[in-house]
Parts: structure tokens; C-alpha cells; sequence
């Protein structure tokens, strides 16, 4: 049975569409990307934590998904809001199609609508709080309330929340066509030791560091994973320059034991 889905912007813009995920309603910064391809990456991505992503290459879903591609252990994006989901998804590696994958996450996503359009209002006006409604008879007045009731990412500390809670090791290397993913590799096939600090890991980029000969010790953003580091011989990385969720200010978290230049 097919069940209706509505947008609603913090400005009063509207988009109805059909229901694709989870019911229920999800409240969060309405943002956009532009990737062709990577939708199951993007969603596990901890990056898109507290955020509705909108996809703007029309037909998402078309090749299904499967646990190799996860950035990580969860999907931290909000909500999804798309265009088309293809009928059939086709691939080799597909285990699972997107609808019952969003479902089984308990994500509510939306499509159908004019991504297109979406997409110009957020480039015009900037990222939007919003709330996608999924269920019968969407309720749209109540949709703006929670949209508007949003406080926004500004300030948010969501390192904090899609950090490890605990240390732990990685030494999986990328995956293959020949050979999907590898196993892990022993110690003494990765001669660099690298404590990473979690500001909100891909496995994908700990991935190419293992690739590179590193074996990596993943440690929590709060100051306490200064004392693992104490007890661990290595090369100390903080992983926090190239992804991070929201506008999360870095100077809350100082680590005495990484040499500043």
C-alpha cells in the first residue's frame, strides 16, 4: 500500500510525495548533495547526523544496498528526500533493496517531489530546517510547528553524540572487485601504529589508512581518550579536518599529546 510523505520547510514551503521509508515523522537542517552514486555511504555517513538530505541525481536506489558499503555502524542522516525510486534494484552485490533498508533503520524518507526545486530554494536561501510527515493524511500545519520548534545545528556538539564510546582497533583494508572486503589484517602486516580521535569516522577513509601499512587504535573525541593514547605507542591522528558533523567547535576539544606545528 502506498502512503503519502509531505516536506515542509521552516518557511512554509511544501513538497507531497510518496512514503518510501519508516512512518512517522522526522525533524532536521535540510541539506543537499550532489553525488551521483554513494546514497547508502551518504546516509551511514556520521557527517549528516540531525540533518534531512536531499539527492539531487533523480533515480536513488537503483542498485540496492549491502553492509560493505556502510560508513558506519548506524545511519545517522535524518531523513532522506528524493526523486525516483527505480522498481527494480540491479546489482551483483545488492542484498537488500533502499525501501526496506530505510525501514528496517526506522528512517522516513520522501519521494517523488522536485528535487530540482528543493534544491534552488536551499541554494537561494540557505540550509532550512524542515520535517518530512510519512503516514495517511500528513498533517501539515503540524509538520511546520516541528520544523519551526527545531533548534538548529548552530552550537550543537554532535561530535559528541556519533563519537566511539569506547577505543577500539581497526586493520580491515578496502574492498576489492576480485576480492570484496579482506580480512583483517596481524599486527605485524601494518608497520605504523595511528591512535585516531573520532569526530565522526568513515570506515572508508580508515579503510585507505590500513591500505597504507597503518594499523589504527580509534579512540573517543572526549578528553578521556587522552589517557588510551598515554597507553599506546603511536603516531597520534586527530580525524576531525576533513569530515565532522554540524558547525561543532573544535576548541572544546584539546589534546596536549598532539605536537602542534
Amino acid at each position: 500500500m502506498i502512503k503519502s510523505a509531505l516536506l515542509v520547510l521552516e518557511d512554509g514551503t511544501q513538497f507531497h510525495g510518496r512514503a518510501i521509508g519508516a512512518t512517522g515523522s522526522a525533524v532536521g537542517e535540510v541539506v543537499f548533495n550532489t553525488s551521483m552514486t554513494g546514497y547508502q555511504e551518504i546516509l551511514t555517513d556520521p557527517s549528516y547526523s540531525r540533518q534531512i538530505v536531499t539527492l539531487t541525481y533523480p533515480h536513488i536506489g537503483n542498485v540496492g544496498t549491502n553492509d560493505a558499503d556502510e560508513e558506519s555502524s548506524q545511519v545517522h542522516a535524518q531523513g532522506l528526500v528524493i526523486r525516483d525510486l527505480p522498481l527494480i534494484a540491479s546489482n551483483f552485490r545488492n542484498t537488500e533493496d533502499l525501501s526496506s533498508y530505510l525501514k528496517r533503520h526506522n528512517i522516513v524518507a520522501i519521494a517523488d517531489i522536485d528535487t530540482r526545486k528543493l534544491t534552488r530554494l536551499l541554494r537561494e536561501k540557505g540550509a532550512q530546517n524542515g520535517c518530512i510527515i510519512a503516514g495517511d493524511n500528513p498533517d501539515a500545519a503540524l509538520a511546520l510547528e516541528k520544523a519551526r520548534a527545531f533548534p538548529g545545528l548552530n552550537g550543537m556538539d554532535l561530535a559528541k553524540e556519533v563519537t566511539t564510546a569506547e577505543p577500539y582497533s581497526w586493520t580491515q583494508g578496502s574492498w576489492t572487485l576480485t576480492g570484496g572486503l579482506p580480512e583483517a589484517k596481524k599486527e605485524d602486516e601494518l608497520p605504523y601504529h595511528v591512535v585516531a580521535y573520532d569526530f565522526g569516522a568513515k570506515r572508508n577513509i580508515l579503510r585507505m589508512l590500513v591500505d597504507r601499512g597503518c594499523r589504527l587504535t580509534i579512540v573517543p573525541a572526549q578528553n578521556f581518550c587522552g589517557r588510551c593514547a598515554e597507553n599506546e605507542s603511536g603516531r597520534h591522528l586527530p580525524l576531525q579536518r576533513s569530515w565532522r558533523p554540524g558547525p561543532v567547535r573544535l576548541r572544546h576539544y584539546r589534546y596536549p599529546e598532539i605536537p602542534r606545528n
